[in-house]
Formats: C-alpha cells, sequence, structure tokens
C-alpha cells in the first residue's frame, strides 16, 4: 500500500475519531442536562463524566454556548422522532395540532433542561449568537427547529384550508407557539404562582402569597393556549346567536303584556298511560 493511501486512511481514522469523541461530549452534557439543569451543568464535570481533559472540549466546540446548542440539537431531534409518531395527514387539523401539542408539552416535563437550554437561546440576539456559535453549528440548531416547526406550519396550513384556523403567516404563529409553549413551561418550573391574600386596606396594600402551582393545570392550560391560539381570531369574530325577542308567541299566536300564554294540555287520566 502507498504511503499516500496509507495517510488517507490515518486522517479518516483520525476523522471519525473525532466524531465520536464529540458524540461522546454531546451525550455527557445531556446526561448532566437531565440530572442537574442546564444551569448547573459546568465544563469541568462534563469533562470528567467523559473521562478527558476540560482543554480537550475546548478543540471540539468554540465555546460552552456552542455546546449547549449541539446539546438542544440532540434534544429536538428526540422530539421530532416523538412528533411524527403522533401526527397524521388524515386527521383533522385540529387533532392533528393537539396531539402534537401534548407530545411537546409532555417533553418539555420530561425534560425541563430541554425548555431552560431553548430558553436560554432564545434570550439571545441573532448577532450574539453569532458571536458565541460558529456557522455550521447554527446550520444544524436551525435546521433542527425547522424541522419540528415546520411540521407545525403544514398542520396550520391544513387548519387554514378547512376554515378552522386563523389566517395568518404559517411560519411565523408555528414559531410564536414554539415560544410560547416554552414560556408556560418555565412556569411550571417555577411552579409558583403569586397572589394577593387581602384587598387594598387604603393606602396599605395586600399581602402577596406565593402558590405551588399545579404541573396538571399548567400542561392543560399550554395545550389549550396552542389550540385557542391557532384559531385566533375566529373565535373573537364568530357570531352569536341572537337574542330571544321579549315578546314572544304562544302556541296559541297570543300574547299577553309581552309573555307568552302557554296553552296547557289537558290533564291525564290512568286510562291514558293504558
Amino acid at each position: 500500500m502507498s504511503s499516500a493511501l496509507l495517510a488517507i486512511g490515518r486522517r479518516r481514522t483520525t476523522a471519525e475519531r473525532r466524531r465520536d469523541r464529540e458524540r461522546d461530549i454531546i451525550r455527557a452534557t445531556r446526561e448532566l442536562f437531565d440530572e442537574r439543569g442546564a444551569i448547573d451543568a459546568q465544563i469541568d464535570d462534563i469533562a470528567k463524566r467523559v473521562g478527558i481533559n476540560k482543554a480537550l472540549i475546548y478543540r471540539h466546540f468554540a465555546g460552552k454556548e456552542e455546546l449547549f446548542a449541539l446539546t438542544l440539537v440532540d434534544y429536538l431531534g428526540e422530539l421530532d422522532e416523538r412528533l411524527q409518531q403522533v401526527d397524521g395527514p388524515r386527521k383533522a387539523p385540529m387533532n392533528r395540532l393537539r396531539a402534537l401539542s401534548e407530545v411537546f408539552v409532555d417533553f418539555c416535563l420530561e425534560y425541563p433542561a430541554f425548555a431552560d437550554c431553548a430558553m436560554s437561546l432564545l434570550r439571545r440576539t441573532g448577532e450574539e449568537l453569532f458571536g458565541e456559535i460558529t456557522e455550521p453549528v447554527m446550520v444544524k440548531l436551525g435546521a433542527a427547529m425547522a424541522s419540528a416547526l415546520d411540521r407545525i406550519s403544514a398542520i396550520l396550513k391544513a387548519g387554514q384550508r378547512t376554515g378552522v384556523f386563523d389566517e395568518v403567516d404559517t411560519d411565523y404563529l408555528a414559531n410564536h407557539l414554539y415560544t410560547q409553549t416554552l414560556g408556560a413551561m418555565h412556569m411550571a418550573r417555577m411552579g409558583l404562582i403569586v397572589s394577593r391574600d387581602t384587598p387594598h386596606q387604603g393606602d396599605r396594600p395586600g399581602h402577596p402569597v406565593v402558590h405551588q402551582a399545579d404541573i396538571g393545570t399548567v400542561r392543560a392550560t399550554a395545550i389549550t393556549a396552542t389550540l385557542a391560539t391557532a384559531v385566533g381570531r375566529k373565535a373573537l369574530t364568530s357570531t352569536t346567536p341572537a337574542k330571544a325577542s321579549k315578546t314572544s308567541t304562544s302556541s296559541t299566536g297570543r300574547t299577553t303584556n309581552g309573555k307568552a300564554t302557554a296553552r296547557r294540555s289537558p290533564s291525564r287520566t290512568a286510562g291514558d298511560n293504558q
């Protein structure tokens, strides 16, 4: 075998080892995310989990944000597989959207770190992200998000064709629903509801009280909010039945002082029931 072929073989093996190492790092990052949450996952802990030096992680990734972005890509890939399993073009659009919303909400509840990581990236502007994440990783992240968002957009378009959903830009609305649900799941993660236990007394405000949020309620509300947002203005502009006239007609066609005169049925006797 020539030296040139041997060199190619070595390069190919090195590239494969590099990809394997990157997959190991991402897998370890997600494990720590699921155990501790995205906030508490540190590069040192990730390196220890993989069994490598911390410096090696920065040879594979531009920084912590890029590693977290690729871990989010891993989450999104699993989420899209679950969405695909419950979706079906033969179902009614409303049922399709409900099924996808349920899967998305349950995925966020099962993996709180996914919602944290996704929300963390949403807080940054595009310019900030490009300053922290290389273009190839941004392309991977965008493609992973687009896969799930395109699925939602297709359902919204199907609902528009049947007159069920509001006539708005479906790509925008799919992104809005994604962000809206993540916000609701952040509320579930915090688990707190703030209210006032006593009313205002003059200039003295009532005392605030913190309650524990019921996860089942948060889940149901998030799903309902998705469906309601998709229906949108159609629900607000739907016609309501006209109120009945104050002057109603009796069975005999007569009225008495604006009130219907009811016709009484003759009394039934025991013989009528035989």
